[in-house]
């Protein structure tokens, strides 16, 4: 089927104007009443916020997030309650719009700043930090990290980590920070720069009437998202720097990590047969694996999966819901939710009981003002997954057998200037895999593949030539390379999970001697 073939192989544009530091100086002389508590710096700043309608930006470097500290029962200004609960009274706070920044004193984080831009060649701004629910205090994955206005972008790793470099005339521009059923953040440049700075969304609540009002049929909703594509998306061709990466992971060790900036050439999205096309700029790979280890599967996954997986331009067979009577999908509606604070229905699917064979489920993401599809969560149905083993393994060694144990895609678009264009793209697949005469012997295999869209250009805008166009479905080079944070440069690219980040830090002997 369609969907087969295609599933086999940031950035929302809401500004909100910060507040004079005048206005806003006397929240901090506000009189809050707090109960007698203990627990994490987190949790205590958090019944702050509650009680001032302010959120907080610090440094992780100077408000250890997790240490546990008491209060007495009282009533404090949102000052002392702060300094009550940090423990210093020689940082400063700042008042900016709806957040608080505790900052370094004056003199240090004026060095700070000097420090961080005095890094590189090319005058830079650094953006570092991590994103938490604001009420589990729990890391906020793949949420989006973006200059509204502009297609600068990226999006935070596994652990809610971000990193994002800009150019020094974005000092003064604003940050939005913003992921599927939150509110958008949104900060100026200078008050992040020179700080690995933490931030909570808060959770967006739908109220019960603006969901009854919103209750449409499914099918209709899908069908608008399909007849308004060439209102949506773009009609002409487009280049996408974007930062790639695949890994593998094998009994929950990392074996490989490749990284890569490719520049693509995104043709329009009404021609489904216009290939797309990719030219690398720059790459980066470390290997764990044994030589035995080296050819155990070889898996359909990866760069070309990656251009399939533009859903909106490859159509997969559950999104066509026009074509005939007979669809081997149901489809139901889901909740009502919120994205970049654009208020979305959810589509859920399913294939039909008397479908036998491994198709997909999911759930779809849709602007509801405009028939936009936002976002698209997909997996294989679970109850036919080892049926599709074929699907996905391509060869494997003599000495192994894999069985499919999980496949799940996540895709999301972002709209820049009234159009939205593929902003990310994550595959993850799972197999169980038995290696032949050994008993009890079951071990899992983890693929993964991801790649986001940091900046897009309209301009002048052509095929690559045959000599610079990477083939799609290449196999990186088996060349070792020391990985390096500096590599990268001006490129923005997403954190290292904190977990495959110490895995790299032991290896790193291993690493060089191989290079040498």
């Amino acid at each position: 089927m369609t969907g087969h073939r295609i599933l086999t192989t940031f950035l929302g544009l809401l500004c909100v104007v910060l507040q004079s530091l005048a206005g806003n100086g006397d929240v901090l002389e506000q009189q809050i009443k707090l109960p007698k508590m203990k627990g994490m710096v987190y949790t205590l700043l958090n019944k702050v916020s509650e009680q001032s309608g302010h959120l907080f930006i610090y440094d992780s470097k100077l408000v250890n997030n997790d240490a546990v500290v008491k209060i007495k029962e009282n009533t404090y200004s949102v000052r002392q309650a702060i300094y009550e609960i940090i423990g210093d009274k020689t940082l400063l706070l700042r008042v900016i719009g709806k957040h608080i920044l505790i900052m370094r004193p004056a003199e240090k984080a004026d060095e700070a700043f000097r420090s961080v831009n005095s890094s590189h060649n090319v005058p830079n701004l650094l953006i570092t930090g991590l994103l938490k629910d604001k009420d589990s205090g729990e890391p906020i994955p793949n949420a989006s990290v973006f200059i509204p206005g502009t297609s600068i972008g990226n999006i935070t790793n596994k652990d809610g980590t971000y990193r994002l470099i800009l150019s020094d005339s974005l000092k003064y521009s604003i940050v939005s920070f913003s992921h599927v059923g939150y509110v958008n953040q949104d900060i100026e440049v200078s008050a992040l720069v020179g700080h690995h700075n933490v931030l909570s969304l808060e959770p967006k609540v739908i109220s019960l009437q603006e969901v009854l009002v919103r209750l449409v049929d499914p099918k209709k909703l899908l069908k608008q998202v399909v007849d308004h594509r060439k209102e949506n998306y773009s009609l002409s061709p487009v280049y996408l720097t974007t930062f790639y990466r695949e890994g593998v992971e094998l009994k929950n060790r990392f074996q490989s990590l490749t990284e890569a900036v490719f520049k693509v050439y995104k043709s329009p999205v009404d021609t489904p047969y216009s290939s797309d096309q990719i030219k690398m700029l720059k790459m980066n790979k470390i290997n764990n694996r044994e030589r035995s280890d080296s050819l155990v599967a070889k898996i359909r996954a990866g760069i070309q999966a990656c251009l399939l997986l533009d859903i909106m331009k490859n159509l997969p067979d559950f999104l066509l819901v026009d074509k005939g009577d007979y669809s081997p999908y149901t489809y139901s509606s889901g909740d009502v939710t919120s994205i970049d604070n654009r208020c979305v229905d959810v589509v859920c699917f399913k294939q039909r009981e008397d479908v036998k064979e491994p198709l997909h489920c999911g759930e779809l993401y849709i602007d509801s003002d405009n028939g936009a599809l936002l976002q698209a969560r997909i997996e294989i149905q679970p109850k036919y997954i080892k049926e599709a083993t074929p699907i996905f393994v391509a060869k494997q060694a003599q000495y192994a057998k894999l069985a499919t144990q999980k496949v799940e895609y996540t895709v999301s678009y972002k709209q820049l200037n009234g159009v939205y264009y593929v902003s990310h793209i994550r595959g993850d697949l799972y197999f169980k895999m038995k290696r032949k005469r050994l008993l009890s012997n079951n071990q899992v295999l983890h693929t993964w593949f991801e790649m986001v869209t940091c900046k897009v250009d309209t301009a002048d805008v052509s095929r690559f030539s045959r000599t610079d166009r990477l083939p799609t479905r290449t196999i990186f080079a088996d060349t070792d390379y020391k990985y390096d944070d500096d590599f990268w440069g001006e490129f923005n690219v997403i954190p290292l999970e904190e977990g495959i980040g110490k895995l790299i830090e032991k290896l790193a002997l291993k690493i060089e001697k191989t290079g040498e």
